[in-house]
């Protein structure tokens, strides 16, 4: 049973939109915050109360909500309650196994991503990000707290580009173009792994580079279930027609679609590329047993006529006439050396040694 059967298990028998959250148990506390904005005035705020929060969305501008981990159900179920999200929504919020998917409830629109990245001295790593696009709002819901949205907040801080000239579809696309990007800086990654692999694989096959290989092809497999139902994703919200995303911003939405085809060409190059590299390994690896069959049975030939003469004069019958003679020992092992010496020098001149 795979590890995400098991924690789906934990929902047999409760009601659709039951919220309980599946996943890794992260150890972060949840933290709740805040951006309005529009092209004069910006408002930032912290873990502030649910009432706050309904004055806030009250509000012209467009308005961003961030949680960072999923552990404080209450507060999720608050968020909720205050932009009339429905249950299943929610669900899909705290099941961190969903698939990437977008769906559009006319109201809104929910996407899923998955956040891939190498943290530091450990293997590759999927974390599920939840985007709900609003008509002046965008919340985004993140399984722990990290610094990937940090360039986008201070962007809006600072007033760069068209962000704060735009609406919340933009701020959406601007999400959803640095969980894109990240998949870029994960393929630099792997690539150097594998360059160093290859160089490694050609000097000396050993099993630790079988290891290395089917790692980094789990790592891609992982990859490559995350791009491509993105990919179907981002091609359901340019085909929506949504009143949510504006004609003038579905180009953006087109430039994260061609940023995921490019990453998943990169990734089917890098499976061919551990395709050809494991073949390598397993040509070498019986090239190398072929080398040490070749010696043993070299050995075996060399002693096959040694071990018929010795089995000659081992017999024990009565009248050998060699066995009275007084040279007969070393005159046999004289024989011995010269049919190995004979048989070398015939094996090196076929050079087969």
């Amino acid at each position: 049973m795979t590890l995400a059967v098991k924690k789906r298990s934990k929902k047999a028998g409760l009601s659709p939109g039951t919220l309980i959250h599946i996943g890794h148990a992260y150890e972060d506390s949840s933290r709740l915050r805040l951006m309005r904005y529009d092209e004069a005035a910006l408002v930032e705020k912290e873990n502030f109360s649910p009432g706050e929060l309904i004055e806030e969305k009250k509000k012209p501008g467009v308005l961003w909500v961030h949680l960072d981990g999923l552990r404080d159900i209450g507060r999720l179920e608050e968020i909720g309650r205050i932009f009339g999200l429905h249950p299943l929504i929610l669900e899909d919020i705290l099941n961190t196994d969903q698939r990437p998917k977008a769906e559009d409830f006319t109201d809104y629109i929910f996407i899923v991503l998955k956040n891939i990245h190498h943290p530091a001295g450990q293997n590759l790593h999927a974390e599920q990000i939840s985007i709900l696009l609003g008509p002046n709002f965008v919340l985004s819901f993140q399984e722990k707290a990290g610094t990937l949205f940090d360039p986008i907040r201070e962007r809006i801080r600072t007033d760069k580009g068209r962000i704060r000239k735009a609406g919340a579809d933009y701020l959406a696309h601007h999400l959803m173009d640095a969980i894109v990007d990240q998949y870029f800086a994960v393929l630099e990654d792997i690539d150097d792994k594998i360059e160093l692999l290859e160089e490694d694989l050609v000097k000396k096959t050993t099993p630790d580079k079988l290891q290395a290989i089917h790692l980094l092809k789990r790592e891609l497999i992982l990859l490559r279930k995350s791009l491509w139902p993105l990919r179907e994703a981002i091609g359901l919200l340019q085909r929506a027609d949504s009143p949510l995303i504006a004609d003038s911003d579905l180009i953006y939405f087109k430039d994260i679609s061609d940023h995921i085809i490019a990453v998943i060409d990169t990734v089917d190059t890098f499976r061919d590329m551990l395709a050809g590299m494991l073949d390598i390994y397993l040509s070498s690896a019986s090239m190398r047993m072929n080398q040490v069959m070749k010696v043993l049975t070299i050995i075996a030939t060399i002693f096959m006529p040694l071990t018929f003469l010795a089995g000659i004069y081992g017999m024990n019958f009565a009248y050998m006439p060699e066995l009275g003679w007084r040279w007969g020992y070393f005159a046999v092992l004289g024989l011995m050396l010269t049919i190995a010496l004979g048989m070398l020098m015939l094996f090196r001149r076929k050079k087969w040694i």
